[in-house]
């Protein structure tokens, strides 16, 4: 069975976004055979980007407006390249500064260190504003074994 040229998927409004959006990833996984260390990268850092935009772009003030989300996933060469475009008000996530490291265990707190988890697990990551919404491009670490 051959690969389409990349999968999308439609977020709505409503449906708990981590939860869908890492269904269909595991869907396109499971159909192309990626390798375990693939699937835990991309899937960590695709719910954690998912968490961060209904937690940031469609709380309080952002609310009123229809939120639309759409997922794309697509090889590119040896890699995967995940794109999660959204029209909450526009944040560059490459741009952020990453939250202290507590000095202690004692003083850690839970939350705030997604971006770093992702900056560890993707080889790149690329942000753009375009046509009033945020498109934030996760490119994989691990490799795929050359196309077919």
């Amino acid at each position: 069975m051959s690969r389409p040229e990349q999968d999308t998927m439609t977020l709505q409004a409503g449906q708990p976004l981590a939860e869908e959006g890492l269904a269909w990833l595991a869907g396109i996984a499971e159909r192309d055979g990626w390798p375990a260390a693939l699937r835990f990268q991309l899937s960590l850092c695709l719910e954690e980007a998912l968490a961060n935009v209904q937690r940031h772009a469609f709380a309080g003030p952002a609310a009123s407006q229809a939120p639309q989300l759409q997922l794309r996933c697509r090889r590119a060469g040896r890699a995967i390249a995940l794109e999660i475009a959204d029209n909450g008000p526009a944040f560059d996530p490459t741009a952020a500064s990453l939250a202290p490291l507590a000095a202690t265990l004692d003083e850690a707190q839970p939350g705030g260190h997604g971006l770093r988890l992702m900056r560890h697990y993707l080889s790149d990551m690329q942000y753009r504003r375009e046509a009033g919404l945020n498109r934030l491009t996760l490119v994989s670490l691990e490799s795929l074994p050359d196309a077919d």
